[in-house]
């Protein structure tokens, strides 16, 4: 028994370590030193998604992104210097990831009124929840006083965001090594319900895969030819692609998910039951998607004295 005792230890450290993290974050954590924060990050989101309504999946995925890579700490949106290798050229990210130009107005208009208190990664944990609200999904009161961070990680880019190839089993402990449930994982694979995906990640689903509908393959090949066309795009949900509704769901039970890892929700296996629920019960998905995407903007922040709050969220200051 003994021998289990340092295991049982270091459990305990990471699990009070992540519950003193998440207690030094809160929503009002602007209220004096920025009041007008919040404000200013929603109307431009607004903003940018009634120009763009792509947009708004474009700012989520940012958020997702941006976590799963060591934490909600804005490495993601730090360019590449000839000293310094960022994460926009990972392969999950490069010519796909989109938005820094919407975050960069938000900071700018931020330092005009509140010079160096917001960081951008509460702008961009800001900016997704705002996103999902401006498409018609569910509100949550975003924890906020991340910190920026002073390096990012190509390496933890390419490794740890999920590949739209993955199987249910490794779509789980992606998200497991992330401190996230399987239903954690099947909600916020609901944000699919809004944006696009580009050929080169589905080709293989629609001109190789049985568990598809045959119709909506015949569409997809439209747009996505057997040899060209990588980064021709179409929508996760054919259906609403510009609402955040539940019907990405609704098309699981069809076999019309797009990507590989997204059907990998409904074929069989123990993912089935979660979505079928959701299929039918927006209001379950609602409440389940804001709680987990609460959960994974509070993985591993920078708070306190670490890290720095950027002037310009593309580098360091």
């Amino acid at each position: 028994m003994a021998s289990h005792k340092p295991l049982t230890c270091s459990v305990l450290a990471l699990f009070f370590a992540a519950s003193l993290v998440s207690s030094q974050l809160n929503a009002n954590f602007y209220d004096k030193s920025c009041p007008n924060a919040l404000y200013t990050i929603q109307t431009a989101v607004r903003s940018a998604v009634a120009r763009e309504n792509r947009m708004g999946a474009s700012l989520l995925r940012l958020h997702f992104h941006d976590c799963f890579v060591n934490g909600c700490d804005g490495s993601v949106l730090l360019d590449d210097t000839p000293t310094f290798t960022g994460e926009k050229t990972a392969v999950p990210n490069n010519n796909s990831l989109r938005g820094f130009d919407v975050i960069d107005s938000i900071k700018a208009q931020l330092e005009r009124i509140c010079p160096q208190v917001v960081s951008c990664a509460d702008i961009v944990a800001v900016a997704a929840r705002d996103s999902v609200v401006a498409l018609g999904g569910p509100t949550w009161a975003v924890n906020l006083g991340r910190r920026d961070s002073l390096t990012a990680s190509l390496d933890a880019a390419n490794n740890d965001i999920p590949a739209p190839t993955l199987d249910l089993t490794d779509l789980t402990k992606s998200f497991s090594n992330k401190g996230l449930s399987a239903s954690d994982m099947i909600a916020l694979s609901g944000g699919h319900t809004i944006g696009q995906a580009r050929c080169v990640n589905f080709r293989d689903r629609i001109y190789s895969e049985a568990n598809i509908d045959t119709s909506l393959a015949t569409s997809l090949k439209t747009n996505c030819p057997n040899k060209t066309g990588d980064n021709n795009i179409s929508p996760l949900d054919a259906s609403t692609p510009y609402v955040f509704d539940n019907f990405y769901y609704k098309n699981l039970l069809n076999k019309k998910g797009v990507l590989h890892s997204d059907q990998q929700l409904f074929n069989g296996g123990s993912a089935d039951s979660q979505t079928t629920t959701y299929s039918s019960n927006m209001a379950k998905f609602f409440t389940d998607f804001s709680t987990a995407m609460l959960k994974m903007s509070n993985i591993s922040p920078l708070t306190g004295s670490s890290g720095q709050i950027r002037k310009n969220c593309r580098r360091v200051n």
